[in-house]
This record gives C-alpha cells, structure tokens and sequence, in this order.
C-alpha cells in the first residue's frame, strides 16, 4: 500500500519512461477517443467529479498515467495499492479510515495498477466500500475487465478502453522526452527521422517500450564533443527482436487464434498465415494451434475436402514428432490448404442439429429392429426382430427404419454442392430417390 508517494520518488535514478511521464492532460498522448474536447472522461477529470472506474487496455498505453494526473488534479487523499502485497487486512485498515474521511467531506480515491491480479477475496473487500461512496475506485488493466473482475465489482464501475498508440503518437511522445529537461532536454542528441520512426515502429504501440528503447540507443550512442549521435546501425541492433504482445491465457490468446480461423474460413491464405505467425513466434504451443486445424477441417471444411483432416492430423503429428521451430512450415501447409479448400460447415450444422433434437428427446427409444439380442430374454422381447441385413440386398439399401417415430422426418445433414461434397449431394439424392420409390 501506498499513500501520497507518487511523486516523492527521487527523479534522477528513474528510467526515462517514469522522469518524463505527463503531469497534465495537456501533454498526455493520444486517448482523444476519450480526452478529447468534450469527451466525457476529459470533463470527468477537469471538474474534479470522478467516479469508479477501470481503464482496460494494453501496456504503456497511459493507464497509470491518467491515474496520476488525476491525483494531482484532485482534492482526494490518493491511495494506491498492490495486489501483490496487499492484504485484506490491510485492505480493511485503509476502508475504515476512509470511512471517517467522508464524514467529514473528504473524499479517498483508491488506485488498484493490475486490478486483475487482485484475487476475489480481495476485490470483495471493495465491494461494500465503493456501494456506500467511501471510495472511488480506479483500477488499470491489460486484461478483460469481463473475465477478471467480480461482476458485481465491475457493474459498479465504468469501464474506459483505452487503444494502443499510433506511431505518430510515439513519436510525439520521443519526441517530447527528447526535448523535455526531464529528460534529454539538457543534451544534444542527434538522429534522423528515420531513425526515431524505427523506434516507434518497434514499440508497437507502447509508449514505456519506446522511452526505454531510446534510453537505450541514447547510452550507447556515439559520443562526440558535444553531442549524442543515434545511427540507424546502432538502433538496428537494439530492436533486432521484437517482444510480441501476447498472453496464452489472456484475451490475446483468443483474439489471434480466433483471427486465424476467420482468416481461414474466408479464403485469406496471407491472413491466415500471417496470423499462425504471430501466435508461433510469440511463443504459443505449436500443439495448440495444431488441435484448431483439426477441428476447423472438419468444421469449415468437412465433406467438401475429406482429405483436408488427413493432411490437419498429419501436420499434429509432425508437430509432436520435431517440435518448434522445425513445425512452422508443418502448419503452414495445413493453414494453406485449409484457407485454399472449398468449405463447408453442413457437418457441424448436422451435429448442432441433431445434438438439440438428442436433448430433448433422451427418452426416445432404440427401435427395437436394431437393438441387439444377445440373450434369450432379449431375443423374446424381440430384440433385434425384422432386421434388415443391408449388405444381402441387391442395392445395399431396406426399407428398415432406424430412426425413432417422433423423429422419422428430421434430416440434418444438408451436404453443399463444394467441392468433393457435390458428389456427396448427388449420393444423397440418390439414396432418398429409392426410399420414395420403395418405402411404405
């Protein structure tokens, strides 16, 4: 826990991203959406009447900060805490004194950075605090308030998204840390243009990444008399490798892979492919990805390409035998094929079909002609009694029902005319002419 200690840090020790971090919303970066003239977030914040509030979005996007400029802005006692070392009794300490703060017309607004690490216990802690207005809660996420955050906690707040920064929000933002005595204002550093959209471009949207990116390229420039020079070489060498955004069991996690399969479904073989990329190389189980190709054969495609679950099970299977990264182009042969196949969904749609008739109807009975009569008993209760053997008919069709009454006219597969799957119409077709010729 900490109270008023944001800004009695010493200034000097602190990474770049912390010395020139905006004291006001004049010079925050980017957030119009949400802190620009008229936006309800900026008024919010100029007339001091906030309310409960998560801000949900990805790393170095500002979420500390605005909580930060609001401290400042505020006649509030400003608390923040951490999941990490928080207790609840710790928790009931600070809710107690802020309980005496509002009889005598403070207000406390307490700060959770990481609201989703907090566990349940803890997030119930707050809950009777901010029902009653002895707290104003502000919470910072990177995860989705939805499947993080108590239901109940969460309607009790409003939930502000903020977006990644564009790359000319990054460079504004180097820009100003460049010319910010704060920061470089008081040194002569030297760069292209070029250079400093490098560094935006590597940040991918995050503003901490760029500041420490710079810092970096600053401290191991090359140092003549009287300035810093940041060559395009040396900053090639700094962000050689770029650190994907992505969390295997985050939000992230399901929108690529989610990607992926819509990229997939549509024909994108270049989406689908650029999508298998970024969950591969930022470091997702090959496996994983694997099992989804499998499914989405035989969901996407299914009938209109039987092989296309062959070719799926075989690239698993590659994938368990060498592992990464010799399985990258595995699974970019079968995200190929599954992208350029002719699709179908009608087996999944037979399925749903077929599972909602199966639940409400449990009780259906088997017909008794293909029931089989292993016993006696069985045989007398005739078990078994007017099966048709198919194979001994000159066809390979009877006129036997093996559907129950109640359910004798569904018919669920609906084959499309895609692909190998037309054949498969035709067949069909073939099979309910000759039951309308020869069944009662």
């Amino acid at each position: 826990m900490e109270q008023e200690s944001l800004f009695n840090q010493n200034e000097k020790n602190q990474p770049l991203a912390n010395r020139v971090r905006p004291t006001n919303l004049d010079n925050f970066v980017g957030q119009q959406q949400l802190l620009g003239p008229g936006k309800v977030l900026r008024q919010l914040i100029d007339h001091d009447q906030v309310t409960s509030m998560i801000f949900w979005g990805p790393p170095g996007v500002g979420k500390t900060t605005l909580a930060r400029i609001i401290a400042r802005r505020t006649k509030a006692t400003f608390i923040t805490f951490s999941a990490v070392t928080t207790g609840i009794k710790d928790i009931k300490k600070v809710m107690k004194q802020a309980d005496e703060n509002q009889q005598y017309g403070e207000k406390t607004i307490l700060f959770l950075d990481e609201i989703h690490r907090f566990n349940k216990a803890q997030q119930d802690a707050f809950l009777p605090y901010v029902e009653k207005g002895s707290i104003t809660l502000i919470g910072a996420t990177t995860e989705n308030p939805s499947f993080e955050i108590n239901s109940a906690l969460l309607s009790r707040t409003k939930v502000f998204v903020l977006k990644a920064l564009t790359t000319a929000d990054i460079k504004q933002l180097l820009q100003n840390a460049l010319n910010d005595p704060r920061g470089f204002g008081k040194q002569q550093i030297e760069l292209s243009d070029e250079v400093l959209t490098m560094i935006a471009d590597f940040a991918n949207g995050d503003a901490r990444m760029a500041l420490n990116t710079l810092e970096m390229a600053v401290l191991n420039g090359e140092q003549t008399d009287d300035k810093i020079v940041l060559t395009k070489e040396a900053v090639v060498q700094i962000t050689a490798k770029k650190s994907l955004l992505y969390d295997k069991h985050g939000e992230e996690h399901y929108n690529l892979i989610s990607a992926l399969h819509k990229s997939m479904r549509n024909s994108d073989v270049d989406a689908a492919i650029y999508w298998l990329a970024r969950m591969l190389e930022a470091g997702e189980d090959p496996l994983y990805v694997a099992r989804r190709l499998v499914r989405f054969a035989s969901e996407d495609v299914g009938m209109a390409d039987s092989r296309a679950l062959e070719i799926t099970v075989a690239a698993f299977q590659a994938c368990q035998f060498i592992g990464m990264p010799e399985c990258t182009v595995h699974l970019t042969h079968a995200v190929t094929y599954l992208a350029l196949a002719p699709k179908s969904n009608a087996l999944y749609t037979a399925y749903e079909a077929a599972k909602d008739d199966a639940l409400h109807h449990l009780s259906e009975p088997v017909p008794l002609q293909i029931r089989n009569a292993p016993t006696k008993l069985m045989k007398d209760l005739d078990y078994g009694a007017g099966y048709q053997y198919a194979h001994d008919a000159k066809d390979k069709l009877t006129t036997m029902r093996t559907m129950p009454d109640s359910l004798r006219d569904r018919h669920y597969y609906q084959p499309t005319t895609e692909g190998s799957e037309a054949k498969v119409k035709q067949r069909l077709e073939q099979i309910k002419a000759w039951h309308a010729e020869h069944d009662e």
